[in-house]
């Protein structure tokens, strides 16, 4: 065959113990936890064709929701280079062509860059595996699939699995690694393979602060060694809780994480605050709400402003009064993504 492609859907991640500084080449200076999204995600579409001449460029055109982006265009055609020197070899005899969609705001916070290059991950696996390597295991291909995004973004490395992930050299488990992630939902309590995640749009707009930046930020964060004791003493704490099903301590490792982040913005130098106004705002009315109602619903923030609203499916109903009458109307244009916890990344056939 001249030419063929290949299209993966890969999900998004939230973090619930975050990823904050890195060393190295994408490498975390602390382990991690994150849920697997479902609807937010990236489509990526990757066709590839052998090349006439040796000079022919190693990515032929990129389409980012059908329109062109120099700029990351560019940024691929590194990624991919620096791939064809040390891991996939074989692409320096092909050029490639993608085109990417999201179902989400793109650089508003909801780690687009995870589902981005995981899906462009994914798609190099399976154009390996088809032409080269037609027998590999399904956990050597997302094992290597993991890596390879965690080379892009390092969140990425987390969203090639269903559910629950963890990323980070970790003694509480085994095959834990800097290099890749691993998938622990085994043994994770039913309550926490049902949760919803409503991500409710306080800004579409693009962060004023990449996260890359705010990953560089954090060598000379003065707080960055305590931070990363603490994130590796709640991974063990969170996973506990997942496999006991736990909500309480969920709830308080989750919001606790999520501020912890932002609060690790605020006394960076330079000191920045994604949070918006909103972001507080509706922080004050969960932490009320969930106080006079008792019911177990708490949030969440990546590197941005909109909130992700954490709760067991069973309680949807419950309190749907409250997110339609003081969460929603908060939202720009009332804009929500309702999603919850997803089974993954898949290719279509």
């Amino acid at each position: 065959m001249t030419e063929q492609t290949i299209v993966w859907h890969c999900p998004s991640n939230l973090a619930i113990v975050k990823y904050w500084g890195k060393h190295g080449n994408q490498l975390p200076n602390n382990a991690s936890i994150s849920m697997t999204l479902k609807e937010s995600k990236t489509i990526t579409s990757l066709t590839w064709k052998r090349k006439n001449r040796e000079e022919e460029p190693i990515l032929d055109s990129f389409l980012f929701e059908g329109n062109e982006n120099p700029a990351f265009k560019l940024k691929l055609e590194k990624f991919l280079t620096g791939l064809q020197a040390e891991v996939l070899s074989f692409l320096k005899h092909y050029t490639l062509s993608i085109e990417s969609r999201n179902t989400f705001p793109h650089s508003s916070g909801i780690a687009s860059s995870a589902s981005a290059m995981g899906a462009l991950a994914l798609c190099l696996c399976s154009m390996e595996k088809e032409l080269f390597e037609p027998d590999m295991a399904d956990d050597i291909f997302y094992r290597k699939a993991s890596y390879i995004s965690r080379l892009g973004s390092g969140s990425a490395s987390r969203s090639v699995y269903k559910q629950w992930a963890v990323w980070g050299n970790h003694p509480d488990f085994l095959g834990s690694s800097d290099d890749f992630a691993i998938p622990v939902y085994q043994e994770v309590h039913p309550v926490f393979t049902t949760f919803r995640n409503d991500i409710c749009i306080v800004s579409e707009q693009e962060k004023s602060v990449s996260s890359s930046a705010g990953h560089q930020l954090m060598v000379n964060n003065v707080y960055a060694p305590a931070r990363y004791q603490q994130a590796n003493a709640r991974v063990h704490e969170l996973y506990r809780a997942l496999k006991s099903g736990d909500i309480n301590t969920f709830i308080a490792i989750s919001e606790s994480e999520a501020l912890t982040l932002h609060a690790l913005m605020m006394c960076s130098e330079p000191s920045y605050t994604l949070l918006e106004p909103t972001s507080l705002k509706m922080i004050s009315l969960v932490q009320n709400f969930r106080k006079k109602s008792g019911q177990p619903v708490c949030f969440s923030f990546d590197a941005g402003p909109n909130m992700h609203l954490l709760y067991p499916g069973e309680i949807e109903d419950v309190i749907k009064d409250f997110l339609d009458n003081d969460i929603y109307p908060l939202c720009v244009e009332q804009r929500v993504i309702k999603d919850g916890i997803g089974d993954g990344p898949y290719r279509e056939k």
